[in-house]
């Protein structure tokens, strides 16, 4: 089969041996599958990604030197299964997948892992009990986007968003849209989106952003007490003084880049609850003490439940999630290599799926 190989810190286009399934896995052909902002990460620092994996206790189960075939955003097709399988999908329906692989030594990533490809290769093993049939009226791109968008879902879901918050989400790259599309379908808002793009800003109102902030002309923290939200302890006390709390602030940090946590620790009001979506591969520093003393919960989330992710798809299906906004671009495997430098220019992609 023809797959996109990490192979040292570049990418190449080779053909490989097509996968076999084994006990309880299904050989599914691939339909549809979205480049990661990981991904982009991985090519050039996997070996440090599993470094600090290792170091948060996670088994080391990848060897960086060896070939990996990216792809964890995917939607595909069964093509055949293998033993030991119940075959309650048959051979030809569409499905996604949490992108996981149960071992003896553990949960292996789909398209992070030596011994089972992602989605830039024309086949893919995948475990018949997490497989979701896609519904009929979907496309296989939209679908192929539960699992980005099931991201979002997480965070929102780990956070105290309500009806009682103000929200603002730093980043509008795929994964603070994600936050955006999970919050508004919840019903909830205000939703204010900040990013230096004009681009994203644009994607951040398709998805229901309620007010769009350009953090290079106006602070994304200059009209909290506009919405309701005591910015100081002295407001906070005032209000329950009062007999009311006034609304609490919610901030979702979505661009993983040193510095964004300090500065949001420094502009946001007291009792600001801080989710950190993005990922950051570099030591930050933070000053504890502002964080005491304006009572600021950080909290750090990753990835999803399978609960979250059958809910994701299914709001796509619905259309309670509109996903479209967010593909900005499909490619073949050929094209795959200038994909990833593509989407280094926000004004030009957003997020590309790779049809091999």
């Amino acid at each position: 089969m023809r797959a996109v190989v990490r192979r040292g810190r570049a990418l190449a286009l080779d053909t490989l041996a097509r996968p076999e399934p084994g006990a309880g896995q299904v050989l599914a052909r691939t339909l549809a599958c979205g480049i990661c902002g990981s991904d982009l990460h991985a090519v050039h620092s996997m070996e440090q990604m599993v470094e600090l994996s290792a170091r948060a206790g996670e088994p080391v189960l990848i060897d960086p030197a060896r070939d990996i075939v990216f792809g964890h955003e995917f939607c595909a097709e069964i093509v055949d299964h293998g033993p030991g399988t119940d075959r309650r999908l048959k051979a030809g329906t569409r499905v996604v997948s949490v992108p996981v692989a149960p071992t003896p030594l553990g949960f292996e990533t789909i398209g992070y892992s030596n011994r089972f490809p992602g989605g830039f290769a024309e086949a893919m093993v995948l475990t018949e009990a997490m497989l979701l049939e896609v519904p009929g009226g979907l496309s296989e791109v939209h679908a192929a986007m539960t699992e980005p968008f099931a991201v979002g879902e997480h965070a929102v879901a780990e956070s105290d968003a309500g009806a009682d918050t103000v929200n603002l989400v730093v980043g509008c790259g795929p994964v603070g849209l994600a936050v955006i599309a999970a919050l508004k379908a919840r019903g909830l808002g205000p939703v204010i989106a900040s990013d230096y793009s004009p681009a994203r800003r644009r994607i951040a109102e398709a998805f229901g952003a309620d007010v769009v902030v350009d953090p290079a002309r106006d602070s994304p923290h200059a009209r909290w007490r506009d919405w309701g939200v005591p910015v100081s302890r002295t407001e906070r006390s005032v209000l329950a003084i009062g007999g009311t709390a006034g609304k609490r602030a919610i901030v979702f940090e979505c661009v993983g880049v040193p510095g964004v946590i300090q500065s949001l620790v420094e502009g946001v009001p007291v009792g600001t609850q801080i989710m950190v979506v993005g990922v950051c591969m570099q030591t930050d520093a933070i000053e504890p003490f502002l964080c005491i003393n304006k009572s600021i919960e950080l909290k750090f989330v990753l990835g999803y439940t399978p609960d979250e992710f059958a809910a994701t798809l299914h709001r796509i299906a619905q259309g309670m999630i509109d996903v479209a906004p967010v593909v900005t671009g499909e490619v073949g495997l050929e094209g795959v290599a200038d994909a990833f430098a593509a989407l280094g220019d926000p004004e030009k992609h957003c997020k590309i799926v790779v049809r091999p």
